[in-house]
Order: C-alpha cells, then structure tokens, then sequence
C-alpha cells in the first residue's frame, strides 16, 4: 500500500508541477485525458490482466463509443429521415431476418445437402434484397446538404446516456467478434481483433450516412456548461477576478474541472466493480484459467465462454471510454483513429503499470499519457540544452529541434523498456490472494 501512495503521489507532484510551471488549463487537460485512458486501460486489464485475453482492437471499440454518442446525443436530421430513413431500417430488418432464417435452417434441416442448400439460397435472397433497398437509400440520405448534415443523425438525448449505450454497442460488437474469434490461438486472436478493428474504422470513414464519413460530426452538445455562458455571468467574472485569473481562462478551468469531476465517478466506480469482480470466487476461477487452460478444461469448465464474458465486459468498458473521449472534444472525427493511438499506446499503460492489478493499470494510464504529452516540450528542452554549444545557424542544431516531437516515440519506447528490464510485472505487480 505504501508503494501505491508513493507512485500515485508522484503522479500527483507530476501534474501539479504541470499546472505551476505551465498552466492549470494545459494540466487540467492532461488531467481529463489520463482519466479517459485508465478507464480504457481498465477495461483492457479485465481481459488480459483476469483472462490472457490478447485483444488489439481497441481503437475500434473506441470508435464504437464514439459513434454511440453521435447516434444518441445528436439532433435526428428530418429532411435524410424522410429520404431515405425507411430504406435503412427495412435494410436492417432484412439482415436480422436472413440471419434469424440462417439459424433456423442450421438446427432445423438435418441432412446436410439441404442444409447447405437452404444455407447458400437464403444467403443469396437476402444479399440480393439487401442491395435493391439499401443503396438507393443511402444515396439519397447523403445527398441531402451534404455540407452540413447528409446523414441521420441522432435521437436527441441526454449525451450522457451516450456513454451507457457506447458500453453496450461495444459489448455487443464484442460478443459478435467473440464468438468468431475467441476460439484462435493469443497471436491469432490479436491479429483477428486487429484487423476487425481496421474494418470498423473503414465503415466510419465510408458510410456517411451513418456518420458523416471523414466530413466529421461536430457541435455536438456537452454535459457541462459552455465557457460562454459562463463569461455572461456577473458573479463568475468578479469570482475569477478575486482568484486572480481572467474571465476566459477561468471558464476554461471550471468547464475542465466539471469534465474532470465526472470522469472521476465513472472511474471509481468501474474500479469498485472491477475490484469486487477480481476478488471473487469467478475472479479466482478466472485467473486460474488464464494460469493453466488445459487444467481448467479437464476441471470441466467451459473456458470459451467464460473468456467471452470477460471480452464482452472490457470491451464495454473501452466502449464507455470511447465515448467519453468523444463528449470531451465534442466532435467525432473517424480519420483519427489510428492503432498507434488508439490501441499501442493503451497496451503500454497496462504493462506499464501491472497488467493484472487494476491499480496498476490505473497508474498506467496516467502515466503513460502524461509522457506522451510532455514528452515533445521535454524532448525539445533536453535538445536544447544538448546543443547548448552549437551556433544558432547550425543544421545539425536546427534539424534536432525541428523535430523534437520525435522524441515522443523515443521516450515511449525507452520508459517501456526501463519499465520492463526494472520492473517486469509492471509498477503496481498483480497481488497473489491467499485463502
């Protein structure tokens, strides 16, 4: 326990020297986005800390969580509705229908050449329907000012529901990638959830009925108060005044701290969950399946489906996560979603931080994104003091600093590396439980 006070209270020295030295908005911006990252490496340790879950597609689930709250939060667009909105849904309902009929046919037709037959007719019909209704409607959704809507749009509630269904739709995406894939070999299992991933995003980018494609979705609305609005304010101003910031800079830090305060809930209560869950006889069971697999599967346990509980739980939770990012810029942008960001990095803060100690991966996340952050002016001050005695004009001095931020991946890979080579099992290793 000390040595969890120590580490997070450095942590803590660390972004309270960013707000002193730099200033309260940059760190509590770091803040909210540390925040956003331990719940995402949370939810990655549910998998592979409990499981052995090698799961790389993260930036796709977080994309999920994204869209999630541009399909709940944004306003519905009439005029694409009344377009094509009733081509879409007939579109859906042929696809649960062709695979409700690909279910029944499986388990109802015996012999197998009919079976097949059946199988490969009803795939054939329901393809065929499927591009008669479906394109036509989706041309006309995007064709409606495409410059400014040319899609759906949303249902108009609370974005904060948002972040519930952005769980959902990514634990039901990961049920359906499960069952497909949690049967592959760990390597495998990575390269499939990866690729999935990659397919996710195409579809963001493609599909601008849905969501805009790379035209983004921006405006969205905020669960806190707009800086504006708060600048109007009489009192707030004469607030800031007395505290000594600006009427600008001070709007700036309470919206933060808003963010902030509820990102915090949600972190603490996933990790009072994931505690509860980890401690548990199903949590014990499930670190011993992921310790030997072949014992637990002569003990009779069914590993293929307690591995996708868990696939399905973290997913959510990266999906709750994605969704949360997504509140905080107030915009969903498809094109920046990249592995690097998006999943590497995330992996870094788990093994960073301990993978199988939800503190750990807590500690991680903050961490590792702080770094990432501070890593380009760190790296352009070390450079700086490197060629101290160097000319001005110097093209070897110019070079270094013009590309300081490539020092991001440098201290990256090399805080990975000292973490690995010092401290194996992460900062905050996994605790072994006693009866």
């Amino acid at each position: 326990m000390n040595r969890h006070l120590m580490l997070f209270g450095l942590m803590a020295a660390l972004l309270l020297a960013t707000g002193f030295l730099q200033s309260w908005n940059n760190a509590l911006a770091i803040v909210n986005m540390c925040l956003i990252s331990a719940i995402m490496a949370l939810g990655v340790n549910l998998q592979w800390g409990y499981a052995g879950l090698l799961n790389f597609g993260i930036m796709g689930l977080s994309a999920i969580g994204g869209l999630a709250v541009v399909l709940v939060a944004s306003q519905p667009v009439a005029a694409a509705w009344h377009a094509g909105g009733g081509g879409i849904l007939l579109s859906a309902l042929i696809i649960g229908s062709t695979a409700a009929a690909l279910i029944v046919i499986k388990h109802a037709v015996k012999p197998p050449r009919l079976r097949l037959l059946g199988i490969t007719v009803t795939t054939l019909s329901g393809l065929f329907l499927l591009i008669v209704v479906y394109f036509p409607a989706r041309e006309a959704i995007e064709a409606v000012d495409p410059t400014k809507t040319g899609f759906l749009g949303g249902v108009g509630l609370p974005i904060i529901v948002s972040w519930l269904f952005g769980a959902l739709l990514a634990a039901g995406v990961a049920w359906l990638v499960g069952k497909v894939s949690l049967g592959l070999r760990s390597d495998y299992l990575a390269i499939a959830t990866l690729g999935i991933s990659e397919i996710i995003i195409a579809v963001l980018k493609n599909e601008e009925w849905l969501s805009r494609g790379v035209k983004n979705v921006s405006s969205l609305p905020r669960p806190v108060p707009y800086e504006v609005d708060l600048q109007q304010s009489e009192g707030f101003i004469a607030l800031a005044e007395r505290l000594g910031f600006g009427g600008v800079e001070f709007s700036a830090i309470i919206v933060k701290l808003c963010y902030a305060g509820l990102f915090s809930i949600v972190l603490l209560v996933l990790l009072w969950f994931a505690e509860r869950l980890l401690r548990s006889p199903w949590g014990r069971m499930m670190r011993a399946i992921r310790d030997n697999e072949t014992a637990a599967r002569a003990m009779g346990k069914n590993v293929t489906a307690r591995h996708l509980y868990l696939f399905v739980i973290g997913s959510g939770v990266v999906g709750m996560a994605g969704a949360m990012m997504t509140t905080l810029d107030g915009q969903f942008v498809p094109g920046t979603y990249n592995p690097l960001r998006f999943t590497f990095v995330i992996w870094v803060m788990v093994i960073a931080g301990g993978s199988g100690n939800n503190f750990g991966s807590i500690l991680g996340g903050f961490l590792v994104w702080f770094f990432w952050v501070q890593s380009e002016p760190i790296g352009r001050g070390l450079l700086e003091l490197l060629t101290i005695g160097f000319d001005e004009q110097s093209p070897i001095r110019e070079h270094l600093l013009k590309n300081a931020a490539q020092a991001r991946l440098v201290m990256m890979g090399l805080t990975l590396l000292l973490i690995t080579r010092y401290a194996p099992k992460g900062l905050i290793p996994e605790e072994t439980f006693r009866r």
